[in-house]
């Protein structure tokens, strides 16, 4: 079986919307399926019912955005198949309210240096109604700045340390929910937690600590920021403590950092046998 479980769509930071998603991993023969929106469980109802329009089996899937105070860290949650996705509600709309405040707040500081306007940024961010930094920066090459969503402008904007909105970003970041009160009501809400990408923000000694302590139920390792030492490091680990491995081409369409498509990594099916509770 074919199992993508790691996509992003319009309602969070991706390019295409719901059925266009969808659509291309039908052409792409891919059999499970699961948008992982950034905190937003919008897209579950009607992406399960396209799912069977196009033949997929489409799994209700969040990513949630996280803070490890412990080590003054970034981490994403990515939570499977919920029992009971309602529990899960209030912490979307939580976060989303956030995200909101802190993308106007960026967007505002843009126009004071770019005269653009800012419905032209929201015109990209109205599937999400939350702008992220990939909404200005598709607003700024209409309008000629830069031709490369990710390169020079970006960051000069966006670095963390020395950006122009480098005290939003850091905010941001510090704002998020701890990542143990996130497990802990995905677990109560009758999900799967599993850890994205932990090579993305270093997140292998917390991955450790909460596999250690049972709080964990699997980790990312196929995805493309994962080498080869990476990917052994993490299935040492996933085998150690019985964890689910999960895979996923972490899909944003014309919003990736690099050239990606739907189907570039795969969960494996023992693991999808897991996380669809068949075993």
């Amino acid at each position: 079986m074919k199992a993508d479980l790691h996509c992003h769509t319009t309602l969070s930071d991706g390019s295409l919307g719901i059925e266009e998603t969808i659509a291309q991993a039908k052409r792409y023969g891919i059999d499970y399926f699961a948008l992982t929106d950034h905190d937003t469980l919008a897209s579950s109802s009607r992406a399960v019912v396209l799912g069977e329009r196009y033949g997929i089996k489409v799994i209700p899937a969040v990513e949630f955005s996280c803070y490890d105070s412990k080590r003054d860290s970034k981490t994403h949650i990515i939570c499977y198949n919920p029992l009971k996705p309602d529990r899960l509600e209030g912490l979307c709309l939580r976060t989303c309210e956030l995200r909101k405040k802190r993308g106007k707040q960026m967007a505002m500081k843009v126009l004071e240096k770019y005269p653009i306007t800012l419905e032209s940024i929201i015109r990209y961010a109205t599937g999400s109604k939350v702008i992220f930094k990939c909404h200005i920066m598709h607003a700024l090459m209409d309008y000629g700045y830069t031709t490369d969503l990710y390169g020079k402008v970006y960051d000069e904007l966006f670095n963390p340390k020395t950006g122009l909105c480098a005290d939003e970003v850091s905010t941001d970041m510090q704002d998020y929910p701890e990542v143990h009160f996130v497990l802990e009501l995905i677990h109560s809400a009758g999900g799967i937690a599993v850890l994205a990408h932990p090579k993305v923000f270093n997140n292998f000694e917390l991955l450790e600590e909460l596999a250690e302590n049972g709080k964990i139920d699997g980790v990312e390792i196929w995805h493309s920021s994962a080498d080869e030492t990476t990917k052994e490091r993490l299935i040492k680990t996933a085998d150690k403590y019985g964890l689910i491995t999960t895979g996923g081409s972490d899909f944003h369409g014309f919003y990736n950092h690099y050239p990606i498509a739907i189907g570039t990594h795969y969960t494996p099916d023992e693991s999808l046998k897991r996380i669809l509770r068949e075993q």
